[in-house]
């Protein structure tokens, strides 16, 4: 079946049950990973059509759920956005706000939004292999509706956007202020002039605090343990010189790459010369706060850089709401909560009007979301990776996982790319279906995350499995990646064939 790009699924003529809608490819998610698959299978394969499935009411995926007080980018934005379309807005490191305007901007160009339909949840999606089709159950509005598509494209994340972790916090009903995750934060939720207690010191935390701390009486972060955070400007003098001298487009691939070397090369000295880095963070942590003041217990890790993410503070901001009085680091364990705030374990007491659990997400796969094949329903979890986007004798069907030490873009315009070389490979050839193939050989297992975190330690199992070789190794590690793309061998391993006979036609 061919049909335009303008075509949407309501105008592909459906199969033999006039109920169920049609579309060639369904991407699950309207955020960087969904919009990005989006631009680049259809830039490839014009004569497929597709529709976006959103669970929320707005395009931005993690950008339009988190909504507390400073949200921005954890990395450049130049690594963050597409490499087609050009970050225009002159700072490094971007608001929350101004990385959805731009998703819906870049939506919007390119037609992509005239294909989404919001308030669709994804619950199920089956494999039928003598159609060689998925069947994709979805709930919009209340009512549970079905699709089916040739291919499904999981642009839905790695977390559970429902809820957010909060450990086991003893008294917390006692306490009689508010208490409020960053993952659901409540637009009404006024802090001026309040005391205000972060729970959690990993990137979120780091973000809330010096926002806050600009009309919060006074912000107290509470950790159990410190977290290494690197300063970064805001705006890039590279960037800025870079645009004046290059077109547009030429700029944005210049700083781009520019910037990307400069995360892979921070990453690099931290896992090769760990004391190096510890000194430097630790200079740097001295520089900007008060003489005297106590970096060893509030800001020195027991571990090594990189064990865990590091946190970016733009120009310092973190140290200097402490060095102006307006926020303090706390490092010590909760006893319980009381009426008025936290008992510590020291024997201490923070009083707090408001308390912020930014204790960390929990990881989910494919969007929680039941996978069958031909009714027998499968575990992600069981399955080993193929070149990060595809799973292991699963057809047909893609997820966009981003890296843990760059930004999410990186992988997920590759994971984009690919999907789009497979699905034209196809084409050409007149395959219905694949699928990657590991066969007998015994395969090492390794953590698909190589982060030692708390968020990642807890749900060790909640993501699929990676080997240690290639291709079924997912590594952290994009220049590496990029090169094995630029000549990646599409039939390693993959399983070809038609839904006519069934029968492998490559391998």
């Amino acid at each position: 079946m061919t049909a335009t790009p303008e075509q949407s699924a309501d105008q592909i003529p459906a199969d033999s049950d006039p109920h169920i809608e049609y579309v060639d490819v369904l991407i699950v998610g309207a955020g960087i990973s969904g919009l990005g698959a989006a631009y680049r299978i259809i830039q490839r394969n014009p004569q497929l059509t597709y529709t976006i499935l959103e669970r929320r009411e707005r395009i931005g995926g993690t950008w339009d759920l988190f909504r507390y007080p400073g949200v921005r980018s954890d990395s450049s934005i130049f690594t963050l956005s597409f490499p087609f379309e050009p970050w225009t807005r002159e700072e490094g490191v971007a608001d929350g706000a101004h990385i959805r305007e731009y998703l819906t901007d870049m939506a919007h160009k390119y037609g992509i939004d005239r294909h989404i339909r919001f308030h669709c949840y994804v619950r199920e999606a089956d494999w039928d292999s003598t159609t060689d089709t998925w069947t994709v159950v979805f709930e919009q509005d209340g009512v549970r509706k079905r699709c089916r598509s040739r291919f499904v494209f999981f642009g839905s994340g790695y977390y559970n956007y429902d809820e957010g972790y909060t450990p086991d916090l003893p008294g917390i009903d006692q306490f009689g202020g508010t208490v409020v995750h960053p993952q659901h934060w409540p637009e009404d939720l006024d802090h001026s002039g309040k005391n205000v207690v972060v729970i959690g010191s990993g990137a979120t935390a780091v973000t809330l605090i010096p926002a806050l701390a600009e009309r919060a009486n006074r912000v107290t972060m509470l950790q159990r343990s410190p977290t290494y955070l690197v300063s970064a400007s805001k705006y890039s003098t590279f960037a800025a010189v870079v645009r004046k001298v290059l077109p547009r487009r030429a700029a944005h691939v210049v700083v781009r790459m520019y910037n990307a070397l400069i995360e892979a090369v921070v990453w690099f000295v931290a896992r090769k010369l760990p004391r190096l880095m510890k000194r430097l963070l630790r200079r740097t942590a001295i520089n900007n706060l008060p003489a005297g003041y106590d970096v060893d217990t509030h800001f020195k890790p027991r571990y090594n850089p990189w064990d865990q993410r590091l946190c970016l503070i733009p120009d310092a901001d973190l140290y200097c709401a402490v060095a102006e009085g307006r926020a303090d680091v706390v490092t010590d364990h909760i006893d319980h909560f009381d009426a008025t705030g936290i008992v510590l374990e020291s024997g201490g007491h923070l009083d707090a009007d408001i308390i912020v659990t930014a204790t960390g997400l929990q990881l989910q796969a494919l969007g929680g979301a039941t996978i069958s094949l031909d009714g027998a329903q499968i575990n992600p979890r069981d399955r080993f990776v193929y070149k990060a986007h595809m799973l292991e004798d699963v057809p047909n069907l893609f997820w966009c996982i981003g890296y843990t030490n760059a930004s999410w873009t990186l992988r997920a315009d590759m994971t984009a790319r690919a999907t789009s070389k497979l699905l034209a490979h196809m084409d050409s050839h007149g395959y219905t279906h694949a699928y990657p193939h590991r066969g007998n050989e015994p395969m090492v297992e390794k953590p698909t995350w190589d982060l030692q975190a708390g968020y990642v330690k807890r749900s060790v199992h909640a993501l699929p499995r990676s080997g240690t070789k290639r291709p079924w190794n997912v590594r952290q590690n994009y220049f590496a990646d990029a090169i094995d793309y630029r000549f990646d061998r599409i039939e390693e391993s993959m399983v070809f064939g038609r839904a006519v006979d069934r029968a492998p036609l490559a391998g």
